[in-house]
């Protein structure tokens, strides 16, 4: 599974911007070691080749829309985004493709302020998968 896992990545099929990779690269073993060389091919730069202007207007808009559910705008709080979660939302958004988190859909009741990444990507039209519905997406297995 993770070979098959490491030939996606190697092949230019896993997206993250830098944040997010710079996250990954805690992965131990042949992962994160796949995670680290193939840095260039996972992360998209800004002014590089790719439509990362509509990725910032995402990601500015977002930071608005969604002001009261991110970390930094709320003292800190635990039961919220942070702007690196944005920015993956923003780039997924921005390629049409989904965001895959461990992260699972938590109560939309207009009073309470907590959300999390399923949420985000809901409200923004973005398909979330978790790891395991990822896996078998792409059928991989053990």
């Amino acid at each position: 599974m993770w070979a098959g896992f490491c030939e996606r990545v190697e092949d230019g099929l896993i997206g993250a911007t830098t944040e997010i990779h710079d996250e990954m690269c805690h992965i131990p073993g042949d992962v994160g070691a796949c995670l680290i060389a193939n840095k260039s091919t996972i992360v998209l730069e800004v002014g590089e080749d790719w439509d990362w202007r509509t990725y910032i207007e995402h990601a500015q808009r977002m930071q608005v829309d969604h002001k009261d559910f991110i970390s930094e705008f709320t003292g800190g709080s635990a039961k919220t985004i942070c702007l690196n979660d944005l920015t993956i939302i923003a780039l997924a958004k921005t390629l049409g493709l989904p965001v895959v988190s461990m992260e699972r859909l938590v109560s939309e009741d207009p009073s309470t302020k907590k959300r999390r990444i399923p949420n985000i990507c809901k409200a923004e039209g973005v398909e979330h998968l978790s790891f395991n519905d990822f896996l078998r997406r792409e059928q991989l297995t053990f």
